[in-house]
């Protein structure tokens, strides 16, 4: 009797893992949610930078970008451009120029505020150097200062 009891433990044990071993491929199968013909039409427009890159992100990334383009439409103009631009940006990257990316973001969010405002003070400036300045107008380069 306790033979045949330790052999039905040790069998459903096995059949357990045996199961177990076979949900798990099917959960981790599924594809992520939601996929690009879900979206709305306005949230693919605002998207659209990253829709060759949607079949490799995964659900939570997805609903990031969602949350993006959903908060698009409140933005000022000049908001706007500024994220389409930086999408195009991302999406020109590598994955691995992505995870460094995000790394450094983790990092720079564990910095004390002082030290991440350094670095927003830096990036200002950077921005505003690669940003060209206009020319002068003739009438103001003959106009004497005064």
């Amino acid at each position: 009797m306790a033979k045949t009891l330790l052999a039905l433990i040790v069998w459903l044990c096995l059949a357990s893992s045996a199961l177990a071993a076979q949900a798990s491929p099917k959960a981790e199968k599924a594809a992520p949610k939601p996929a690009w013909t879900e979206l709305s039409a306005a949230q693919q427009q605002v998207l659209a930078p990253v829709q060759s890159e949607w079949e490799q992100l995964d659900t939570v990334r997805r609903k990031k970008w969602i949350a993006i383009a959903d908060r698009y439409p409140k933005m000022k103009p000049a908001e706007q451009e500024r994220l389409q631009k930086r999408m195009q940006e991302w999406a020109k990257l590598t994955p691995v120029e992505r995870k460094a990316a995000r790394e450094k973001y983790q990092d720079l969010k564990k910095q004390p505020p002082q030290k991440r405002d350094e670095v927003k003070r830096r990036w200002q400036e950077y921005e505003q150097s690669r940003t060209p300045t206009p020319a002068p107008t003739p009438a103001a380069a003959e106009t004497p200062p005064g």
